[in-house]
C-alpha cells in the first residue's frame, strides 16, 4: 500500500520523526461480509509504503482499506496492490508471437502475439542475452505493443507469458531479433 501526499492540505511531505498511519484492510467474498485481514489501528510507525504480508491465506473477491489515522492532510493512496493466486487455471500458453524490428529505426519492434481466453495481461520479457531477459513489460487489453528501447547495433531476445488471476502460463520459447 502507498500512500499519496494530498498536497493542498497536507503539511508536511516526505519522513518526518513522530508520524504514523492507523489502518484495517478487510477482505469479503461478497462484498458485504467482511472480515479483518490486518489490524495497523494501533500503529504507531510511519509506514507511506506498508507491506504486510498476511500469516495465513486469505479467500477474497473484494479489499477494503478503512483509514484510522493520517499524520497530515486527507486521507489519499497512490497505489494498493494484492498478491495471490485465484482457485482457477492459468493461462494457456500463446501460439503465436512475433517479433518485427523495424528496418528504418532498429531502435524499434512491433511486437504482436496470439490473444489467449483467460488472460487479462501479458508480460513480455526482453534482454541482450536468451538467458538475461532482465527487462519486463507488461501489456493490458491488448495483442500487440511498439517497442522503443533497443541499441540499434545490438541483437535483442524476447519471451512472452499470458496473465490472469490463477498465475502465469509458460513462456513462449526465446525469440531472437537482428
Amino acid at each position: 500500500m502507498n500512500y499519496a501526499d494530498q498536497d493542498v492540505d497536507s503539511t508536511f511531505l516526505g519522513k518526518i520523526d513522530d508520524i504514523y498511519h492507523q489502518y484495517k484492510l478487510l477482505a469479503s467474498i461478497d462484498g458485504k461480509k467482511w472480515e479483518i485481514i490486518a489490524d495497523k489501528s494501533v500503529n504507531k510507525t510511519d509506514v507511506p509504503h506498508d507491506y504486510v504480508e498476511l500469516a495465513t491465506p486469505h479467500k477474497a473477491r473484494y479489499i477494503k482499506l478503512e483509514n484510522v489515522h493520517m499524520p497530515s492532510g486527507k486521507f489519499a493512496l497512490s497505489g494498493l496492490r494484492v498478491f495471490g493466486k485465484g482457485i482457477g487455471k492459468v493461462p494457456e500458453p500463446i501460439k503465436q508471437f512475433m517479433v518485427m524490428r523495424t528496418e528504418k529505426d532498429k531502435r524499434s519492434a512491433w511486437i504482436k502475439w496470439s490473444p489467449v481466453d483467460n488472460a487479462y495481461a501479458y508480460n513480455i520479457y526482453t534482454g541482450l542475452a536468451p538467458d538475461k531477459l532482465y527487462n519486463c513489460i507488461m501489456v493490458h487489453d491488448a495483442n500487440d505493443y511498439y517497442y522503443k528501447a533497443m541499441d540499434s547495433q545490438k541483437p535483442y531476445y524476447f519471451s512472452i507469458e499470458a496473465i490472469n488471476e490463477n498465475g502465469t502460463s509458460v513462456r513462449f520459447p526465446v525469440v531472437k531479433v537482428d
